[in-house]
Formats: C-alpha cells, structure tokens, sequence
C-alpha cells in the first residue's frame, strides 16, 4: 500500500510496521535479535510491527538495525534560503516565520468546496 496523506494515522502505522517486519524477515533477523540490537524490549518491536504508536528515537533505532536509516533523508527535504532571500537579507538565514500577514494582496484566502450534487449542472 502506498503511504498518503488520505490514510488516517493508525493505517500509516500499521503500513510503517508491516513494512518494518517485511524487511526483518527479508533479512532473515528474530524480533528478539533486532530488539537486542536496537536496545529495545522484544514487546516493543512487537507493538512497532502491529501498528502501535512508538517513540521517534526507538523507531531511528529499530531502522539502524534493519539498515534502513539512509530512507529517512527523504522524509522531510532540507530547506535553504533562495538566492533572492540571501540578496534581501545580505546572506543571513531566516531563523524564524513572520506568518501570513493579512494585508499582503498576493495571499488569496481559499475558498471552501462546496459539495458536487447530481441533479446540478456544471
């Protein structure tokens, strides 16, 4: 299954643990070897590959151990400055978000969908 923004959050997880236990046993490893390697209780993994929530750093761990880490690059891309912002800001990064100001004429507010109904016309 494809992971997308239109599962809820217990399909994603139960998604992620599926593919978690996928690749231990393509790797032919135990939950107890991985559990023992990641520095996790058994009944941890156990939970991770059910669907159950877990912490972040146990999840990096248990991904260590699968050799599955360097996946986690993709996740979220890295954000840098465009080379207009550098010029307007003399090459200093943005550390923090203004916000949406209310005033500035390019942000367009969106406008709710209405639902489609069959008996009306296009």
């Amino acid at each position: 299954m494809k992971i997308t923004g239109l599962l809820t959050d217990d399909a994603v997880l139960a998604e992620l643990g599926a593919r978690l236990a996928a690749r231990r046993i393509e790797l032919q490893l135990t939950q107890a070897a991985v559990a023992e390697q990641a520095g996790i209780a058994k009944r941890t993994l156990e939970r991770m590959e059910s669907g159950e929530t877990s912490q972040l750093g146990t999840f990096v761990r248990v991904l260590r151990v699968l050799d599955a880490a360097s996946g986690l690059d993709g996740l979220i891309p890295e954000s840098g400055a465009s080379p207009m912002d550098l010029l307007k800001h003399k090459s200093k990064v943005r550390q923090r978000a203004s916000g949406l100001r209310a005033a500035e004429p390019s942000v367009k507010p969106i406008k709710p969908i209405k639902p489609w109904r069959w008996d009306e016309k296009p």
